[in-house]
């Protein structure tokens, strides 16, 4: 039985003019490439940038297979490879000389006047007003009131996705080694009538973080995964942890993330 790989793609003209020569190649090397998506593969190779990657995560329920992207975009953090490197990560692929990076999204448990429903994030979950106003939020973790927060939102974010929105709001780089939650303010308030911490919270990735409405008529919320929205009205509460699923990204053996901060950055 030939060993099956997966390609997804966004609309960028040069992902799509790079699709069939990938596929090409890679059933010259004795791989099928089906033309809908398969659960019997063992690789899924992303064509496009960081959100292509993200959204092939959401579309396929994060799937327990080995993930690998071709960087057509801008940042590709994600990404592992450039277009001109696909016939030396296929024999570097077949040597076996990559590694596993495993990572664990984050879950959030949504509780409103309907019942339960649960969203994941692999960069982060960004908890807003559904309008355009301050909303004030009590903040929870592991039980312990930690703060009434009042400013434009919070993002909770993993280490992975600490270099993306978490670092544009003024959060921390984190090493992807490091298991940890960190929690950053948007536009926090911090007058005598309004007391918000105005940098990051860092927690253990074992923590839950418990976050209400301070009142009935602000519990309408927007709730952003990964830059995909979700309105939901009527929350009662959201609970925010790691999540039991893992996501298992292929890199090089060269990869190394400081660098890459470097190159992508600096």
């Amino acid at each position: 039985m030939k060993r099956i790989i997966n390609i997804t793609t966004n609309e960028h003209p040069y992902s799509l003019e790079l699709l069939p020569d990938l596929k090409h190649t890679l059933e010259s090397y004795g791989f099928a490439v089906p033309d809908n998506f398969s659960t019997d593969a063992e690789l899924i190779i992303c064509i496009g940038g960081d959100g292509s990657f993200l959204n092939t995560l959401h579309k396929h329920n994060f799937p327990k297979m080995q993930l690998v992207g071709i960087n057509t975009g801008h940042l590709g953090f994600f990404q592992e490879i450039h277009p001109h490197e696909i016939e030396e990560f296929i024999h570097a692929y077949l040597r076996g000389d990559f590694f596993v990076q495993k990572i664990r999204p984050l879950q959030a448990t949504v509780h409103d006047n309907d019942g339960v429903s649960t969203l994941m994030g692999l960069n982060e979950i960004v908890i807003k007003s559904d309008k355009s106003r301050t909303v004030h939020l009590n903040i929870n973790v592991n039980g312990n009131f930690i703060e009434k927060f009042s400013g434009d939102g919070l993002i909770v974010s993993t280490p992975s996705g600490s270099t993306a929105y978490n670092y544009s709001a003024g959060g921390s780089i984190v090493d992807p080694s490091l298991n940890l939650i960190q929690v950053t303010p948007l536009a926090p308030i911090n007058t005598t009538a309004y007391r918000s911490f105005t940098s990051s919270i860092v927690l253990p990735e074992t923590s839950v973080i418990e976050i209400t409405p301070e009142d009935k008529f602000e519990s309408s919320l927007l709730l952003v995964s990964d830059g995909i929205e979700f309105r939901c009205p009527e929350i009662q509460k959201i609970s925010v942890s790691t999540s039991d699923t893992t996501v298992r990204l292929l890199r090089l053996r060269n990869y190394e993330f400081w660098s890459k901060v470097k190159e992508k950055f600096l």
